[in-house]
């Protein structure tokens, strides 16, 4: 294999695990809003955070492996190529609206945790912090962005 396949081939497992990382953390977030004892909103929140770590390293895996393999690659592809320049962008977006939107759902983890260890009984405030309606908003473009990113590596629009 060359040194561009195996770039390919490590830059197509960072995109899987920025994928599969973020729509295991969406499914579990999910399912904490249909949870009532904080004991289960926690630990299911809980589980959110190895999948932010599998989000942070394919989203930067992605990143850094998709410029490199704008270099001397045999398609002919550029970094300065419209596809590549608004995946570049959609990237920034991404990451830009699901920091806050972690932020608030660590927030709610952190309060799921405080109350269970006070008798874990259900709380409309934690129910209200899980079923944020801005983190939801902001992770759904978020994840939207994402998929736009799919769409544009897969298609390559304006690509010879």
């Amino acid at each position: 294999m060359s040194t561009y396949d195996w770039l390919l081939a490590l830059h197509l497992l960072a995109a899987f695990c920025f994928v599969s990382g973020g729509i295991a953390a969406g499914v579990l977030h999910g399912l904490a809003m249909r949870r009532e004892r904080p004991s289960e909103i926690a630990v299911l929140l809980g589980l959110v955070r190895p999948m932010v770590v599998l989000v942070a390293i394919g989203s930067a895996g992605t990143l850094g492996l998709g410029i490199w393999l704008t270099r001397d690659n045999p398609d002919g592809i550029s970094l300065g190529d419209g596809w590549v320049v608004a995946a570049i962008v959609l990237w920034f977006v991404a990451g830009a609206l699901g920091g806050p939107a972690g932020t608030t759902l660590r927030h709610a983890r952190e309060v799921a945790e405080r109350l269970a260890a006070e008798g874990d009984r259900p709380s409309e405030s934690l129910r209200a912090a899980v079923a944020d309606r801005l983190a939801l908003a902001l992770n759904a473009v978020s994840f939207a962005a994402v998929v736009a990113i799919l769409v544009l590596m897969v298609f390559k629009p304006g690509a010879g």
